[in-house]
């Protein structure tokens, strides 16, 4: 019993720990791709990371043929297109809202998931206090851009069948590893044809700089943060996971602050401190 007690409060520590180092790779690729979207559409930009994070772990992790086929397949082909309308959704929103903003607006996916999965009034109060500090962190109107809050608010729906769908193919590491992989790989070649639409006339960028840009977004926007997520859904299940997702609005403000120059206002670090309230709150 004191082990298993033990266990869980080593999980406890970890999972937060995992989901901090997730974060910042996860928001400096987005702070590269935001330099990006002078040059491509962000769904094309979206895409880029996905089908280079494909390459990534498809060379790592060489998944066997009959991991594309079957149920196995058709679980990570699912998780993969979710992830990857995520990211679209996601980077349109960026296009025209602070980093921080949209990703505290696209937390209310996780937000439902976790409520959910919960079944106590501490869990209930954690859920709401996180509520509130991302609409606070939020302070954006419609007035502001409609278009980019109504993106954000389609990023938390497909962030919300991330969690899901990522909590049915986390299994154990070297699975999971191998099911990303395919998901990504069936979802970069199932949009490969709205790419190719999508692709601008006139593209005054190097190919080996090109090349080398995607690869960047692939490893730090998707191969590791997604990666890291399936441990931290190891470690806390799906609920426990969805809340901990509210660390991102802090590690994306931060990142847009030193990276973007969007640097935070007094009312943006009252809802940090109640997001991280939160998840202090909350148990595994």
């Amino acid at each position: 019993m004191n082990t298993l007690r033990s266990g869980r409060s080593e999980n406890r520590l970890l999972a937060p720990a995992v989901m901090v180092v997730s974060g910042l790779s996860l928001y400096a690729g987005a702070a590269i791709a935001v330099g990006l979207f002078e040059i491509f559409p962000p769904v094309l930009v979206a895409w880029f990371r996905i089908a280079a994070a494909a390459v990534i772990l498809l060379l790592f992790n060489r998944p066997r043929p009959r991991a594309f086929i079957g149920e196995v397949g058709f679980r990570a082909a699912v998780y993969g297109v979710l992830t990857l309308g995520m990211n679209m959704t996601f980077y349109e929103a960026i296009a025209r809202l602070p980093m921080g903003t949209a990703v505290a607006i696209e937390f209310l996916g996780p937000i439902l998931v976790a409520a959910w999965g919960s079944r106590s009034v501490r869990d209930w109060v954690a859920l709401a206090l996180g509520g509130v500090g991302v609409l606070v962190i939020s302070g954006a109107s419609w007035s502001a851009s409609a278009t980019g809050i109504l993106f954000a608010l389609a990023a938390g729906l497909f962030w919300a069948g991330y969690i899901v769908a990522g909590s049915r193919i986390a299994g154990d590491a070297g699975s999971s590893r191998s099911s990303i992989a395919v998901g990504f790989t069936w979802a970069a070649v199932l949009t490969l044809p709205l790419m190719f639409w999508l692709w601008p006339n006139q593209v005054e960028l190097p190919l080996i700089q090109m090349i080398g840009l995607a690869a960047g977004l692939g490893l730090l926007s998707a191969a590791i943060p997604y990666s890291l997520d399936q441990v931290v859904l190891r470690l806390a299940g799906p609920a426990y996971f969805a809340l901990l997702q509210a660390i991102l609005p802090l590690v994306a403000a931060l990142v847009g602050a030193f990276a973007l120059g969007q640097w935070l206002s007094g009312v943006e670090i009252i809802g940090i401190v109640l997001v991280v309230a939160a998840v202090a709150l909350r148990r595994p």
